[in-house]
C-alpha cells in the first residue's frame, strides 16, 4: 500500500471550521449556478427571439444554444487560471474573485439591449458577457470544492463536499423560481428580472465567503516549500491520465444534464408537451429534491466508496435514454415531472455528489487545484455544445437522436469509472478508522492528538499507520 493513500487530506477529524467552510463554499456555488444555469433557461425560453430573431424559430433556438455553449467553452480557460492561482496563491482568493466577476457579468446581462434595439451589437454583447461568465464559473469549482475537502474529516469528505455540490441544485431552484415568477411579467422583463436580481445574492455571498479561512492543506504545502512553479504544466505532465479519466467521468454528468434538462426545456416547449410554467415547475420540484439527493449520494460514497456509486448510476443512465423520451412524449404532466426528477436527482445528482471527493483524491496536494479543475472544466466544452448538437440530432432523426445521445454519455461515464482507481475503498476506510481511534486515545501515540493538528501532522500519522 502506498504511503500516499491518505497523504495530505487534512486533519483526521477535520478542522473546527469544516462546517462553516462547506456552507460558505456552497453559498458561492448557489450564486454562481443561479447565474450560469439561469442563462440556460433564458436561452431555451427567451433569447432566441430577443437576440437572434429570424423567420425560422429553429434558427433562433440553435443560435441561443450556441451562445450557451460559448460560455462552457470558456470554462476550461477559467479552470486553468483558477487552478494555477489556487495552487500558487491559495484557494480563498480564487473563490472571492470568481464570485465578483460572475456577479457583475450576470447583472450586466439584465441590462443588455435586444436585437430589436441595437441590431447585431446585441448578440455580440451577449456572447462577450457569456465568455466572461464562463471564465468565472470555470475558476469557481476547484477553489470551492478543495476548500471544503481539505477542511473536512477524512471519513466525511464525501458528505462535506456534497454540501458544496448541493449548492448547484439550490442555485437551479432559485433561478427557476425567479423565472417562474417573472414569466408573468411579460415582455423583456420576463428574462431581465432574474439576472438583475442576482446582485443581491452576490453581495450576500461575498460577505459569507470573505470570512472563510484558507485551506490547511494549502498552508502546509506553502510552509513546506512544495508550491510548484507551474502547477498546471506539472499536472498535465504527471496527471494526464487521471485528467482524461476525470473528463470522461464529468461528461457523463454534465453532458447528460445538458440533454435531460437544458435541451428538454426546449423540447417540451416546442412540441407543446408542457407550457413554460409547467416546465419551470417540474424543474423547481426536481431541484428541491436534488438538494437532498446530492448530499445523500455524496454521503453514500463515504460508506461504500466513490466508484460503486458512479458505476451503478452510469449503467442506469445508459438504459434510461429511450424510456426518458417515451415518458415525456405522453404529454402527461405527472410523467413529465417524474422523468425530470429521475433524470436530475439520480442521473445528475449522484454523479455530482461522487465527484466532490473523488476528483480531489486523484491528485497530489501541490497540484490538486490544477488537476481537479482541468478534469472538471475541460469536459464543459463537450457539455456546453450538447444542447446545440442535441437539437441538430432531433431535427435529423426525431426524439430517438437525443435519447441515444443521453445513453451514449452514460456509457462514457461507465467506461471511465471502470478504468479510474478507487480512492476511498476498504483499505482507505480501515486506515481512517485506525487514525480516528488513535486520535481519540492520544496516549497510544507519540504524536498526540490529530484533531487540532495540521495536515502535516496528519500526514505523519498516516505514514505510521501505513
Amino acid at each position: 500500500m502506498s504511503t500516499e493513500a491518505l497523504e495530505m487530506r487534512g486533519p483526521v477529524e477535520g478542522t473546527k471550521d469544516a462546517k462553516r467552510v462547506a456552507i460558505g463554499s456552497s453559498v458561492g456555488a448557489v450564486i454562481e449556478t443561479y447565474d450560469f444555469i439561469g442563462f440556460g433557461t433564458a436561452a431555451a425560453l427567451y433569447f432566441g427571439t430577443a437576440f437572434f430573431p429570424s423567420g425560422d424559430p429553429v434558427i433562433g433556438t440553435l443560435a441561443a444554444f450556441a451562445t450557451l455553449g460559448v460560455g462552457f467553452a470558456a470554462r476550461p480557460l477559467g479552470g486553468i487560471l483558477g487552478g494555477h492561482l489556487g495552487d500558487k496563491v491559495g484557494r480563498k482568493p480564487v473563490l472571492v474573485a470568481s464570485l465578483i466577476v460572475m456577479g457583475l457579468a450576470t447583472f450586466a446581462i439584465g441590462l443588455l439591449p435586444t436585437y430589436g434595439q441595437v441590431g447585431l451589437v446585441a448578440p455580440a454583447l451577449l456572447v462577450t458577457v457569456r465568455i466572461i461568465q464562463g471564465l468565472a464559473f470555470g475558476a469557481e469549482w476547484g477553489g470551492a470544492i478543495l476548500m471544503s475537502y481539505e477542511h473536512a474529516p477524512w471519513k466525511s469528505k464525501g458528505r462535506y463536499t456534497g454540501i458544496v455540490q448541493a449548492g448547484f441544485p439550490v442555485g437551479l431552484l432559485l433561478a427557476n423560481l425567479v423565472f417562474l415568477f417573472s414569466v408573468h411579467l411579460g415582455g423583456d422583463w420576463a428574462w431581465r428580472v432574474p439576472f438583475l436580481a442576482s446582485i443581491v445574492l452576490v453581495v450576500v455571498g461575498l460577505i459569507i465567503r470573505s470570512k472563510v479561512p484558507e485551506s490547511p492543506v494549502f498552508e502546509d504545502v506553502k510552509d513546506s516549500g512544495e508550491i510548484a512553479a507551474s502547477p498546471i504544466l506539472d499536472s498535465v505532465k504527471k496527471d494526464w491520465r487521471d485528467i482524461l479519466r476525470g473528463i470522461g467521468l464529468r461528461v457523463a454528468e454534465t453532458a447528460g444534464y445538458a440533454v435531460s434538462i437544458t435541451y428538454m426545456i426546449s423540447y417540451l416547449h416546442e412540441n407543446d408537451l408542457a407550457g413554460k410554467s409547467e416546465t419551470l415547475l417540474a424543474l423547481c420540484v426536481a431541484s428541491a429534491i436534488g438538494i437532498f439527493a446530492t448530499i445523500g449520494w455524496a454521503s453514500l460514497t463515504d460508506r461504500i466508496g466513490r466508484r460503486p456509486v458512479y458505476l451503478g448510476v452510469c449503467a442506469f443512465a445508459a438504459l434510461f435514454g429511450v424510456p426518458m423520451f417515451l415518458l415525456v412524449n405522453t404529454g402527461m404532466f405527472v410523467l413529465i415531472l417524474a422523468t425530470v426528477v429521475i433524470a436530475y436527482a439520480v442521473c445528475q445528482n449522484a454523479l455530482a455528489g461522487a465527484q466532490g471527493a473523488w476528483f480531489p483524491e486523484l491528485f497530489q496536494a501541490a497540484r490538486r487545484a490544477s488537476g481537479a479543475s482541468l478534469a472538471y472544466q475541460i469536459s464543459a466544452m463537450v457539455s456546453g455544445f450538447t444542447p446545440f448538437i442535441t437539437a441538430l440530432l432531433y431535427f435529423a432523426f426525431g426524439w430517438i437522436g437525443p435519447a441515444l445521445l443521453f445513453s451514449f454519455y452514460g456509457l462514457v461515464g461507465l467506461v471511465c469509472a471502470l478504468v479510474t482507481r478507487e480512492t476511498w475503498g476498504r483499505t482507505e476506510r480501515r486506515l481512517a478508522d485506525q487514525a480516528g481511534r488513535s486520535n481519540s486515545h492520544p496516549s497510544d501515540s507519540p504524536d498526540g492528538p490529530l484533531s487540532g493538528g495540521t495536515a502535516a501532522a496528519s500526514s505523519t500519522k498516516e505514514k505510521e499507520l501505513l
